[in-house]
């Protein structure tokens, strides 16, 4: 186990000098503030929905004392194993040069593992849970905005009507703000999110302060009791239950925005007893009133907990509050597709970036407009938030008991723990996840095919894109002519003309399939020409000492690579500016960037189906081109055609 860092990464990915006791405890309070407002919306807004919904789901409970405090001990016991052990104690330490998530998990074992016949098992399981994510992504803003919104039929229930148009108004206009950035709006998440946490959590108290009992649920008995003595229906209530804990991964999936300490912070002093303080507190009022009461309450326990008088405002601050969480989301998204398409698994997509300072601020256009769509449809259809929990909850609890799986291998592989402490540990996180897992199947037939539905899609783009890259490149390096051989040939055939010119290529061995058409169509050579080839590492980040890779090819020829982590911009002509190695410094008016296009046909033995093939060829060209994606300047790009088979 690794020590605490002696520096943090702050929410833009600057590094924080914590030198002094005081200047370290102020630059964690400010990254503990700031994960507040983004990092916790997700399973901060869980208290809209999940004690409801264990009691009025799809397997309802009886409304007495073993059903209420058997769940909020499942609840309770939930929140400490799964997020506080699991995910904030153990999972953050599995970082990849600070990153977190599925992916940034996924190329910190494949370098471990890459010679080890299993090692393509880890990529697959990675690849998968960031599939999930993209279900989940969707779910996520339509549940949480209509469970908040809901809260108007609790103040007034004459406004039930006006539910879904109110929800989709702010769905849309929350996608519509994507593309001006969040850096504005973002300095508003931390006040609100505190104002949330700290009303949910005095509502709580003051149903605790009243009605005590509710503390014997901290007790596990009462939720083994749950099991003794309902068995199947508690079994199926984990489905509801784990609603509570949706978002735990993403707390690793933000740590590199925020760093361990400060979110652990944020965590153990802030979130958790707000959010347990508001779970039990819902659990005590409803001991507290008969049973028709209980009935009535159960409904909207969150909004029915506060005095009549302050219930608008708690629908307007929660209603605020899952805006947050899903922004957090959806720019979650953004980040997660910019990771894939880094690391090769998602074609190369149109990126914005929406802040001139901050490089970690993007907008991907086809991404929004695509969740968008997926929300809207969703609360068109299922039209509440207690039917979209059915379809809620499948798609995390996958994701997580990945994440277990990835977790096992970090344990055993890299960090090399004694098996006394290392079996235990796994053997809980596979009991809880799996259960939760399992429970959560049983929502398929109710809703829960569409986080399935789509994860498998996504599954099928990042594996096809993936495999059909590797055999294209594969099939370029076998029929790419030695680069030696040519440098040689060319120097002395062909006519040389002023300026650079600069051959993307994807290999770096060979000759770029442009080089040799520019040969053979135009019959000329520049004076300069850089073969360049950009190298995505499995790390977040490349130094800018380790950027650039030259090799004197001589007769003007020369070899560049251009080393970048996934976690960065791909921006080639900033990155040429400190090249070193390779004559003069680049000047981009003489400058010319030749790129080649590939057409693929199909081949007579196929290394992939028919219809994977035809969806690669499909991906393809849909694809951002390579001007776009490296900002090369358009004036000064070249394209040129080729045929390739795969």
């Amino acid at each position: 186990m690794s020590a605490e860092p002696t520096e943090s990464a702050d929410a833009q990915g600057s590094t924080v000098q914590t030198h002094g006791s005081p200047q370290r405890n102020t630059a964690i309070a400010k990254l503990a503030a700031g994960a507040i407002g983004i990092v916790f919306g997700d399973i901060g807004t869980s208290p809209l929905y999940a004690f409801r919904e264990t009691f009025i789901g799809a397997h309802p409970l009886e409304l007495d004392r073993v059903h209420v405090l058997g769940v909020v001990s499942l609840i309770f016991w939930s929140m400490t194993l799964v997020v506080t052990i699991q995910y904030v104690s153990i999972t953050m330490r599995a970082d990849n040069k600070g990153q977190g998530g599925s992916l940034a998990l996924v190329a910190l074992i494949s370098g471990a593992m890459r010679r080890s016949k299993y090692g393509w098992l880890a990529i697959l399981l990675g690849v998968f849970a960031t599939a999930l994510f993209y279900g989940d992504s969707m779910i996520t803003p339509a549940i949480s905005v209509l469970s908040a919104v809901e809260g108007l039929a609790v103040v007034q229930p004459g406004l039930g009507h006006l539910v879904i148009p109110i929800a989709l108004t702010l769905l849309i206009f929350l996608f519509l703000l994507q593309s001006r950035g969040t850096a504005k709006i973002g300095a508003l998440f931390a006040p609100v999110m505190f104002v949330y946490f700290a009303v949910i959590a005095t509502l709580g108290i003051i149903q605790i302060v009243e009605h005590p009992s509710i503390l014997f649920a901290f007790n596990p008995w009462y939720a083994v009791q749950f099991f003794i003595t309902d068995g199947v229906k508690a079994f199926l209530a984990l489905g509801s239950v784990v609603l509570a804990v949706t978002g735990s991964e993403a707390l690793f999936a933000d740590m590199g925005h925020f760093g361990k300490k400060p979110m652990r912070v944020a965590w153990y002093g802030f979130v958790m007893p707000a959010l347990l303080c508001n779970y039990f507190g819902q659990g005590a009022m409803i001991l507290s009133l008969d049973a028709a009461g209980a009935a009535a309450a159960i409904e909207s326990p969150f909004f029915i907990m506060a005095p009549e008088v302050l219930r608008l405002p708690l629908v307007i601050l929660a209603t605020m509050a899952t805006f947050i969480a899903s922004q957090a989301v959806i720019s979650g998204s953004f980040s997660v597709t910019h990771q894939a398409i880094q690391l090769g698994f998602i074609p190369r997509l149109t990126i914005k970036h929406t802040s001139a300072s901050e490089a970690g601020q993007i907008y991907i256009p086809f991404v929004n407009w695509a969740i968008m769509i997926a929300v809207i449809l969703l609360v068109l259809t299922f039209q509440s938030s207690s039917n979209l929990a059915s379809a809620y909850g499948i798609a995390v609890t996958g994701a997580m008991f990945i994440d277990t799986c990835l977790l096992a291998i970090v344990m055993v592989v890299l960090w090399k723990w004694k098996l006394w402490i290392t079996v235990p540990l796994l053997a809980i996180f596979f009991i809880v996840d799996g259960a939760y897992f399992a429970a959560n199947l049983t929502k398929v037939p109710d809703g829960g095919w569409f986080p399935l539905a789509v994860g498998g899609v996504a599954f099928i783009i990042l594996t096809t894109w993936a495999k059909g890259r590797q055999i294209m490149r594969k099939n370029m390096a076998e029929a790419a002519m030695p680069i030696e051989i040519f440098t040689k040939s060319a120097a002395n055939s062909a006519t040389r003309v002023p300026g650079t010119a600069i051959f993307m290529a994807s290999s770096s061995a060979g000759v770029p399939s442009a080089l040799l058409h520019n040969i053979k169509h135009n019959k000329v050579i520049h004076e300069r020409v850089v073969i360049l080839t950009v190298n995505i590492k499995d790390v977040p980040t490349v130094s800018a000492n380790n950027r650039c890779e030259v090799k004197d090819l001589g007769h003007g020829f020369y070899r560049l690579i251009l080393h970048f982590g996934f976690m960065q911009e791909t921006d080639v002509p900033e990155a040429l500016k400190q090249v070193k190695g390779c004559g003069m410094e680049f000047d981009m008016m003489t400058t010319s960037f030749f790129l080649s296009r590939q057409t693929l046909l199909p081949s007579k033995k196929p290394e992939m189906m028919i219809w994977r093939e035809k969806l690669f060829a499909w991906l393809l060209r849909n694809a951002a081109t390579a001007m776009e994606f490296f900002k090369l300047p358009s004036n000064r790009v070249v394209e040129l055609g080729s045929q390739m088979e795969i």
